[in-house]
């Protein structure tokens, strides 16, 4: 029997051995309003996943924020453009996300909170001080992590 007659796998199936073909039957069969036929589990599982995404990225944005004003802080001295630049960039970053998610604004102080001690060890790694070179718990508000403008939108 030719490749294109083969009966297709069960979507249920699909989504352990080829996430791709599972991904892209799932859209068409949600365009085409044949919601019984979904593997609607791992269908909320993925959107679920999608909304984590975004808050990940938030909070490792604010980490690399958080690891580049330890720096600033600890040794102003070495402070350099490189390091004004990627905590523009960030911001902007996390702007991006904020501006396509509005409602992930709400959980920026829990982010914040989250991404202190990552933000630490990368401070750490990048400056070569240890751990007690830096506060227990983080001494930035949040404008001063993610900027006032950012802040007001």
């Amino acid at each position: 029997m030719p490749a294109s007659v083969l009966p297709k796998p069960p979507i249920s199936s699909l989504y352990e051995t080829d996430f791709y073909e599972w991904a892209l039957r799932t859209a068409a069969l949600l365009r085409e309003g044949r919601f019984a036929e979904l593997d609607l589990e791992n269908t909320a599982e993925e959107i679920e996943a999608l909304a984590r995404s975004d808050y990940n990225q938030l909070r490792n944005r604010t980490a690399i924020l958080i690891a580049h004003l330890l720096k600033k802080g600890s040794q102003p001295a070495k402070a350099t453009r490189s390091w004004e630049r990627t905590i523009a960039q960030q911001r902007v970053r996390i702007e991006t996300v904020l501006d396509a998610s509005p409602s992930l604004r709400r959980t920026l102080p829990e982010i914040a909170k989250r991404a202190w001690e990552p933000g630490a060890k990368l401070a750490m790694a990048d400056t070569g001080l240890q751990r007690d070179a830096f506060p227990a718990a983080c001494p930035f508000t949040l404008e001063e992590i993610y900027g006032a403008d950012l802040l007001a939108l």
